[in-house]
This record gives structure tokens, sequence and C-alpha cells, in this order.
């Protein structure tokens, strides 16, 4: 596993084009599984969690070219197996993904434990649920065996919790089901929003896309199809704050003026000069004051992925700033390390940390990237902090974050990654 050191207190600055959306581009590939046709995708992020799931289809018996680059194609004229590899599983929560997708081809699917950050912490009861109110039948056991002989049918659910991929798994088994599926309580991130498009592009009947009540009318035959990723905004945020926290100028490229308006709400709230301008969100050299209290929420509230970066950025900020998530468990635990650093953090339970600002943060010492989020926020501190930061491992933070050495260093960064 590798390190990366940080020699910190650069001013980073410049143009940075964010790539597509990590968060679509999962179930994007997983949807490629339900159809005999080539689908081809482009701009593609070049993250670890993509090649795992690619692996993952091609484990399944499809062919996928290009992977490593930022387009990919995916043909699946034949799905040879139920059970995807145990070990990519293990490593990637949005194997979930390919339940729908497999019980449509096969009429079965076999899935061990998925892995990601978390994986004890987050259920896919709510997955579970939409597959056997469409007529799957789960199994008993540790692993995750569902069967639909007769095929998936058409139903009407409600999801007690708006999950995204479960979201994602209901449209995914909805879109080859025979008669219509209506999804209420459904997730309306963006991601969410481009697989119902990608889907409609595919054959499928869907409407109610952007709302949190779905209706999808399934298929027997659904085309192949090109489909470029929109930006992603998750990635556009966490430059914004490794700009900001630096003292920098950056104009970063590629993401949606509508995406990132729920992220530069937050960060002018803490003072951060920043804004949209011909196409290109700048953010330039800011006093930072505290928030008073940031609080995540589903889209289009402040998102959870990115909780760990304003959190470390308020530590820079003037003031007294309480910082919520509810929804995630253990996201926070992670930047207790920073309290090593000099960083002023009151973790009051495992959702809510105080933080008191500003702070002179010391490197010197090796920080643990626990989860991809906490992994670049713990670099974002490293960039900030007087002296030598090592965190690791970087593959961790890799998964989400394309190119991620190349590009800091192309902003001014002194950094290095040593195995």
């Amino acid at each position: 596993m590798s390190t990366l050191v940080i020699e910190g207190r650069q001013r980073l600055e410049g143009r940075v084009a964010v790539e597509g959306n990590k968060n679509s581009a999962l179930p994007l590939l997983a949807a490629c599984l339900l159809t005999e046709e080539e689908c081809t995708l482009t701009n593609v992020p070049r993250i670890g969690d993509v090649e795992v799931m690619a692996r993952l289809l091609i484990d399944l018996g499809a062919e996928v070219d290009g992977i490593g680059t930022s387009t990919l194609r995916v043909r699946a004229g034949r799905v040879h197996t139920h059970t995807p590899d145990r070990t990519l599983v293990g490593r990637l929560r949005g194997s979930v993904l390919l339940l729908g997708p497999l019980l449509s081809r096969v009429g079965q699917a076999h899935l061990a434990a998925p892995g990601g950050d978390f994986p004890a912490r987050r259920s896919i009861g709510v997955h579970l649920e939409a597959l056997r109110a469409m007529g799957a039948r789960l199994g008993s056991g540790a692993d995750h065996v569902l069967e639909a002989p007769d095929g998936l049918k058409g139903a009407s659910m409600y999801l007690y919790e708006a999950s995204v991929t479960g979201t994602e798994t209901a449209l995914l088994a909805a879109a080859r089901a025979s008669g219509v599926t209506g999804i209420r309580h459904a997730a309306t991130e963006p991601h969410v929003v481009e697989l119902c498009q990608f889907l409609a592009k595919m054959g499928a009947g869907v409407w109610g896309i952007g709302s949190s009540s779905l209706r999808v009318e399934g298929v027997a035959r659904l085309r192949g199809v090109q489909h470029e990723l929109g930006g992603d905004y998750i990635e556009a945020g966490s430059w914004a704050v490794v700009g900001a926290i630096t003292g920098g100028e950056m104009a970063i490229e590629g993401v949606r003026p509508e995406d990132i308006e729920v992220v530069e709400a937050v960060l002018r709230r803490m003072n951060v000069d920043c804004g949209m301008r011909a196409g290109v969100f700048e953010v330039r050299p800011s006093r930072l004051k505290a928030a008073g209290r940031i609080t995540t929420g589903l889209w289009p509230s402040f998102p959870s992925d990115l909780v760990s970066l304003v959190t470390v950025l308020a530590t820079q900020a003037e003031g007294r700033t309480l910082v919520h998530d509810w929804m995630y468990e253990l996201r926070l635990f992670a930047l207790e390390q920073m309290s090593g650093m000099g960083a002023d953090m009151f973790l009051a339970d495992a959702h809510r940390i105080i933080v008191t600002g500003p702070s002179k943060l010391r490197g010197g010492r090796m920080l643990d990237t626990r989860d991809l989020r906490s992994g670049m926020s713990l670099i974002a501190a490293g960039l900030a902090a007087e002296g030598q930061t090592r965190v690791a491992p970087l593959e961790t933070v890799e998964r989400g974050y394309g190119q991620l050495v190349e590009r800091l260093r192309a902003l001014g960064a002194r950094v290095e990654k040593v195995d």
C-alpha cells in the first residue's frame, strides 16, 4: 500500500477539470448488463472503483474495452454466471447494483457481502425489499441469494429510506420487469437522475425524473446506447475546499451549476469567495469564517460525501462550527486524528463534531485514510499544515479521485507517492 508524503503550506493555484460522476458511473455500468447490445460511456472517471466494477462485468461474461481510460465500451452479449467474484464484491459497495440486472438477465443472483466504506454499518435492506416487491425470492445464509425464475414483475413500492443505491437497484430491476413499477420516496440526487435518463435512452419508459415519485414501464429488450457522464460535483467540491484551505485561486471545470450550488451555499456561509463564471467554478483567496452549523441532508441539501472536507476547512475558519451528519455513523471519526495536528475538535457523538478555529495545523504524523472521503479530507489538512504529513493508504483515496497525485502537483502541491 502507498503513502502520500505532503510538504504543507503551499498555495495551490490553477485549473482542474473534474471527471464524470463516480456515483453515476457505477450504476450506468451495471445498467449495461441489461442489454445484449454494446453501450459506450464517455467522460468516465479513471478511478479504482470504476475499474473494480468493470472487472466484475468481465467476470460475469461481458466484454469491456477501455479500462483505465475515460471511454468504456461494454457488450454483455452473454451472462455466463449469476455469482460475481467474491473478492471483487468485497472491495466495492456498488457491487450491490448488479442484483437487478442479474435477476433480469438470468433469473438468479448470488452476491457476497458488498465491501467499500464501513460495510458492516451500511445495510442493503432497501434494495432487497424492492426486489422482493417485484417477485424475487430471497434465500437464507450470510450471502445474498435471490431468484426470480418467472421474471421480475412491476410493483408499487414505498422505500422506507430514500437510499440512492436502493433507488437505483429498484430502477435497474424495473427496466426489464413486466408491467409498470411505481417507486415512491425515491432519492433525487443528480446521479439517480442520470441513471433514469440512461435507462430511458435504452428504451425503458421512465416518468417523474428528478422527483421522489418515479414510474417505470419495463420492456423485454433494451438497446445499446452512447452516453457522456456529467461532471462530479463531489469532486468539484473537494477541489474547491483544497483551494480555499490553502489560500489559493482555483478554476474548476466540468461541473454543472445546478449541481455545485448546494456546495457553493455552504462555502459562501464560510466566507469563501467562490462562484460560477462562464461555466467555470472559481475559488479565490478568502478570510474564512465559521458557518455556525452545517447539516447534511437528502438532495438538494448539503451532501454527506463532503462533510469531512468542510469539517477540515472549519479548522481554518474564525469561530465555532457545529457539523452534523445525521445520515452516517463513523464518517467523522477519522477526523479525530487531526487533534494531534493541533486542530480544536470535539466529537460529541457519532454524528456531530464541534470545530473551533482558526488552528495552526502541524504536520509530522501518519494519518490513516479509513474511508474514501475522510482520506481526501486528511490530504487537505496536510496541505494546510506546517511541515510534513504522511497519509496512507493512498489507494483508499484513489478509489474516488483519478490521477490525484499528478493533479495535485499541477496545482503546485509538493507531494510524493511512496510505497
